[in-house]
């Protein structure tokens, strides 16, 4: 008989496709042999999207894993309509059901589990249809995951928008949540972009178990909490399986180091403030000159800030970044003024590499769970400025939860706008050695730094959650889909 294979069904996005593949490794090689994976690729919706997953698939099958197979679905017409992107990916979903249905059904081997992004919960009714066990990986905070488990019990409890309450948020195992940290997608309801937030809280009590990529000792209030089914008003939540940080570190460049990474070689240790907003992440003209007019009057703090350009397009929702026209996007004579203590680079940046190099002592982020997971991983202390869908209740998270964050005051009704004086004083606070805010963060920080690390290690907390998953996943046996 064939090998029972894991079906994996990831999304496009950078944040999501790529720790999924490297579950699907893990659980390889954590059956010894007795699975394979099969990943099942939707198209992605912009070129440039294709591009990125057409190369990370071409360097998978070229590294020669025998027992991992890529599968392609037909396209389907894209969604019109939408009131946000996370409603848009799942209604995409929706309309791959049909096709996720026929390609399993299509495998000549027995099927272990599915395993579905964030956003797949219609994958799981057709899971449930198959009799096959439905996992959903989580690639967020288990923060995250609780206040989404709680949301459905939220909707029926509280009868105005959550902006117009009186007082905070009560999510088991975290401090009280002030509306104004919440996901954008919870801040109107009366759009059915909220209505797709609680009813993927509602269905995740469908799943047969939820892997996190967080690490225990990150968030434990939080999995006791929803262990205990605090978040679900008693109701037993499915088994989550606490597996990260799952971080993807490809090989080193055979050429010279790249240029930012040189650049910091030069500096003292702990020295530079690194200004990063993601892959995707689109700063406008105001917002620009707020931040070379704070780190110009930041107290001769070095820096390095990749400055992406305007999108190019805005096909189906995505903003695609170009490479910035320093000249154009920059106060005349900042580069001149701050030469020396400080890079602006305008396109795509190595970030691993950069968070890795001990001249890096701090951290302005969008606050994308992948971002922050590359932080704690390295031991930097961050400077939070979300800008959209969860990133504004990981930020509370890390300033309130996990103390790794020094907290910045911002506008979130007028696009997040941060004022020049706001971003000196959280700068200098992060900074500078004599702060007691920032000495705390750093010193969270590298206690993260040391967690992360320890938890997958072998007989870490992270380990042993993923080999327990993959023993869970092996005893419940394979089912052959005729």
């Amino acid at each position: 008989m064939a090998k029972p294979t894991v079906v994996v069904l990831p999304v496009w996005g950078a944040g999501h496709f790529m720790p999924m593949i490297e579950a699907g490794k893990r659980l390889l090689r954590g059956s010894g042999g007795a699975l394979s994976v099969t990943v099942l690729l939707m198209p992605a919706p912009t070129p440039e999207a294709a591009v990125d997953i057409a190369a990370q698939v071409k360097r998978e099958e070229a590294s020669g894993a025998d027992d991992i197979s890529f599968r392609h679905l037909p396209a389907v017409d894209m969604p019109t309509g939408h009131t946000g992107v996370e409603e848009w990916i799942s209604r995409i979903l929706r309309s791959h059901a049909p096709n996720v249905r026929a390609a399993i059904a299509g495998l000549d081997c027995p099927v272990a589990a599915l395993v579905t992004d964030i956003f797949c919960t219609p994958a799981l009714e057709v899971s449930r249809e198959l009799g096959v066990p439905g996992y959903v990986y989580f690639p967020c905070s288990a923060s995250m995951l609780a206040l989404l488990l709680r949301s459905p019990g939220l909707d029926e409890e509280v009868a105005v928008e959550f902006e117009e309450m009186d007082g905070a948020i009560r999510i088991p195992g975290l401090p009280p949540v002030p509306p104004s940290a919440l996901p954008s997608t919870m801040l109107d309801r009366k759009k059915s972009t909220y209505d797709w937030f609680v009813a993927t809280g509602r269905g995740y009590m469908n799943a047969t178990g939820v892997i996190v990529n967080t690490a225990a000792e990150l968030e434990q209030s939080v999995l006791a909490a929803i262990a205990d089914g605090r978040c679900t008003r008693g109701v037993p939540a499915p088994t989550v399986y606490p597996i990260g940080p799952v971080l993807s570190f490809p090989p080193p460049p055979e050429e010279q180091p790249h240029e930012c990474v040189r650049w910091l070689d030069a500096q003292p240790p702990a020295s530079v403030l690194f200004l990063c907003f993601g892959s995707k992440g689109l700063l406008p003209p105001p917002k620009v000159r707020e931040i070379a007019a704070a780190l110009e009057r930041s107290g001769g703090h070095r820096f390095l800030w990749v400055l992406r350009g305007p999108p190019k397009d805005s096909r189906q929702g995505q903003r695609v970044p170009t490479d910035a026209m320093l000249d154009e996007l920059l106060p005349e004579g900042f580069l001149e003024r701050t030469k020396g203590r400080g890079l602006v680079w305008p396109t795509r940046a190595p970030q691993k590499e950069i968070l890795a190099h001990a001249a890096v002592g701090g951290f302005v982020t969008h606050c994308g769970w992948n971002s922050i997971l590359e932080s704690l991983w390295f031991g930097v202390p961050v400077l939070p400025w979300p800008l959209d869908a969860e990133q504004h209740f990981n930020a509370f998270t890390l300033v309130a939860h996990l103390g790794v964050a020094v907290p910045l005051g911002m506008d979130r009704r007028r696009d997040n706008f941060v004022e020049a004086a706001e971003l000196e004083r959280a700068v200098r606070s992060l900074m500078d050695d004599a702060s007691d805010e920032g000495r705390k963060a750093r010193a969270k920080a590298a206690e993260t730094r040391a967690v992360c690390r320890k938890a997958v290690e072998e007989g870490g907390s992270s380990s042993t959650a993923f080999q327990r998953l993959t023993d869970d996943i092996v005893r419940r046996g394979a089912v052959q889909i005729r």
